[in-house]
Formats: structure tokens, C-alpha cells, sequence
């Protein structure tokens, strides 16, 4: 019987693979570690952003008219010639996400700057408020619906990647109490 060479085992002869398994479930758990701080940093922005749309749309109370027997609720108020003129204030959403944050003001964008590294940025907000008309028969409601881009820089093995980027969207309806 003859023994094959490649099935006899040396001491050390797995070191090499030990070595690349451990390489490579370390890089995974990079991979795991950075997607799970890009994950967090769009769920902090996007809560903040709900907080912020729901701060505007309850800004706008004062200029809501209940119509609680038709049910629906809606931005407009008498201008004293029988007619109604709608009034809709989008707010400051930036502002509201600068202070909640702690963002910096670029001017094209807000950016959160932790240790001198960019941390992410927010940019391209667009808030659109929904009025219903005083005579719809169907209500849609009363909402505010904001819109901001996230970019978030993506680090691996100590090198600064491609940025992702991400449209965070979140609204709100108005709905009368009493």
C-alpha cells in the first residue's frame, strides 16, 4: 500500500489557513461593524426629521380650520370678504434638525463634525405641506411630508470609501383633537 504525500499532516501545515480564516472573519466584522454605524446614523437622522415634520405640522395650528363635522382639518383662515385665504407655514425644519443633532451650518448642507472627521451631512431638504380645499368631499388630511438627503462617508480597513447616500423621507398629518 502506498501512502499518498498530500494526506500525511506536519505540524504547522494549517497555520497558513488559521491565519487567512481569522483575516477574513475579521473583515467581515469590519463590514458588519460599518454597516451597522450607517444604519444608526439614517435611523437618528430619520427620527429627528419625524420629529421635525411633526413640530411643523403642529406649528401650524393656529391656522388650521376644524371642520370636525365633515372630518378633515385644513390651513386657511376668513380674510373679511366672505372669502378664505389658505395659510400654510413650512417652519425651520434645518434649524430644528441643527439643534436636535448638533450640526454645522456649510452652507450648501448641514454636516455633523465629531473628532475633526466629517461625521455625515444632510442636504437637499424639501418639505411639502398637503392643504385640503375647504370644499373637498374626500379628505386626505392635513399633512406635511419632508424629504432630506443623507450622506454618510463609509470607512473600511482604515480607508475612506465611496460616501453613501440615502433620500430620507417621513410625514405627518394634522388631526384635531376636540
Amino acid at each position: 500500500m502506498s501512502k499518498h504525500c498530500f494526506l500525511r499532516r506536519h505540524p504547522g501545515e494549517g497555520t497558513p489557513m488559521i491565519l487567512a480564516i481569522v483575516l477574513v472573519l475579521l473583515m467581515l466584522f469590519c463590514m458588519v461593524a460599518e454597516f451597522s454605524r450607517v444604519w444608526i446614523i439614517a435611523q437618528g437622522v430619520k427620527e429627528a426629521a419625524q420629529q421635525a415634520v411633526i413640530s411643523t405640522i403642529n406649528d401650524n395650528y393656529d391656522d388650521v380650520y376644524h371642520a370636525v363635522r365633515e372630518g378633515y382639518a385644513a390651513g386657511w383662515y376668513p380674510d373679511g370678504t366672505g372669502r378664505w385665504d389658505e395659510s400654510v407655514d413650512t417652519g425651520d425644519v434645518y434649524g430644528q434638525l441643527a439643534s436636535t443633532l448638533g450640526l454645522e451650518n456649510t452652507g450648501s448642507g448641514y454636516q455633523k463634525i465629531s473628532n475633526g472627521n466629517v461625521e455625515y451631512t444632510i442636504s437637499g431638504l424639501s418639505v411639502e405641506l398637503s392643504n385640503n380645499a375647504l370644499s373637498s368631499g374626500q379628505s386626505k388630511g392635513y399633512t406635511a411630508a419632508v424629504e432630506i438627503r443623507l450622506e454618510v462617508p463609509v470607512r473600511f480597513l482604515g480607508n475612506l470609501l465611496p460616501a453613501s447616500e440615502m433620500m430620507l423621507h417621513t410625514e405627518a398629518k394634522y388631526v384635531p383633537v376636540f
